[in-house]
This record gives structure tokens, C-alpha cells and sequence, in this order.
């Protein structure tokens, strides 16, 4: 597979290779919708009730090919997720944790080939967080578990033998390759009350 991965103006681009372990979700959490806020793109990637699609899957079949240098990374509190985007034209990319060792990243459905959508990532599509979800006919919660196993069968595997080392988003010392912007308490109050 080498699903394409492309920021909204092209400047960053790359792909996902080969095939393994993922899971297809659609997240309705406030923090999802926080990080659409603050890039100011919550109408290209929210749907009509506030969620997120994301494909979550391990960092190292990741690989930025063209524009590396236009990732930027934003937390929106100081033990938040690494919410990583394209700096040349705001798109979302996606998110890991900051621990190079709990190798999965949450790619954002607007840097993915929509048309290669089902195709590479299936069908079955997890639905979480609804309580967050901005309609009164909220939809239902369904595939969390399905979603955590994967997501520990992910990590796990990518430490056997140390292959989340293979990571763009990580230095060789473990450290990000970029400096996240560490939101303070009232900037994403902000950006959730907006």
C-alpha cells in the first residue's frame, strides 16, 4: 500500500507504506475540535455533529517525502497529545503521545486520499467520545474496544526489536523533531468556548 498523505497546498507530502494493524474512527472528543479551532479549518474536517475521522496506525509506516520541514506540532496542555500539522497551510496531520516508545499516530482524514479510504482502511468505522458531539441526535458509541486492542497491538509491536525507532517524528535521542506550542489554560478555554 502506499496510501498518499498531502497537505492541503501540496507543500508537505508523503505516504503510507505497507500494510499492518489499524483502526478507522471517527472522534467527537472536545479536544479534536479544539485543535480544528486553533488551525481555523473546523469546516474542512468536522462533520455536521463535531467529529474527526482518523486512522490511527504505527508512526514508522509513515513517511514524509517532500516538505518535512513544514511539520509544526501543537499541545493543547502540557501532558497533551502532540497534535502535528502542515505550518504552510494549516492542515491537520495528525496526533501521537510524546513518547517516542508508544509509536502510533492518529492520522487526520484531511491529509488522506479519500478516494483510497475503504480500500486501505476497511469499512468498519469506531465511533467515540459522542458526548461530546454538538447535535441533539447524538450517534452512537460503538467499536472502543476494538479500537484500544488495536491500538496496544500497535505499540506493542513497534517496540518488539525496537521498531518505533523508525519514526520521522522522532530524532535518533528520542526527542520530537520539532518544539510543540504549549497552549496555556485559557487559550483553549478560549478555543472550546469559540
Amino acid at each position: 500500500m502506499m496510501h498518499k498523505i498531502q497537505c492541503k497546498c501540496g507543500s508537505l507530502r508523503g505516504h503510507i507504506r505497507g500494510v499492518g494493524t489499524c483502526s478507522r474512527i471517527v472522534c467527537y472528543c472536545s479536544d479534536c475540535k479544539a485543535f480544528t479551532k486553533f488551525l481555523g479549518c473546523s469546516n474542512d474536517v468536522l462533520d455536521a455533529q463535531g467529529g474527526t475521522e482518523i486512522v490511527q496506525l504505527a508512526q514508522p509506516r509513515v513517511v514524509f517525502s517532500h516538505g518535512k520541514d513544514h511539520l509544526a506540532a501543537v499541545r493543547l496542555s502540557e501532558n497533551g497529545l502532540v497534535r502535528w500539522y502542515a505550518a504552510c497551510c494549516k492542515t491537520p496531520i495528525g496526533n501521537t503521545l510524546a513518547n517516542p516508545k508508544v509509536s502510533f499516530i492518529g492520522l487526520i482524514h484531511s491529509s488522506l486520499d479519500h478516494s483510497m479510504m475503504e480500500e486501505n482502511f476497511g469499512t468498519n468505522i469506531a465511533i467515540v467520545n459522542v458526548g461530546s458531539a454538538t447535535e441533539e441526535s447524538r450517534p452512537k458509541q460503538r467499536g472502543l474496544l476494538g479500537t484500544i486492542l488495536r491500538f496496544f497491538w500497535i505499540v506493542l509491536s513497534m517496540r518488539i526489536g525496537g521498531k518505533y525507532r523508525g519514526s520521522q517524528l522522532f530524532n535518533e535521542t528520542g526527542d520530537l523533531i520539532v518544539t510543540p506550542l504549549i497552549l496555556t489554560a485559557e487559550e483553549l478555554k478560549d478555543l472550546k468556548s469559540a
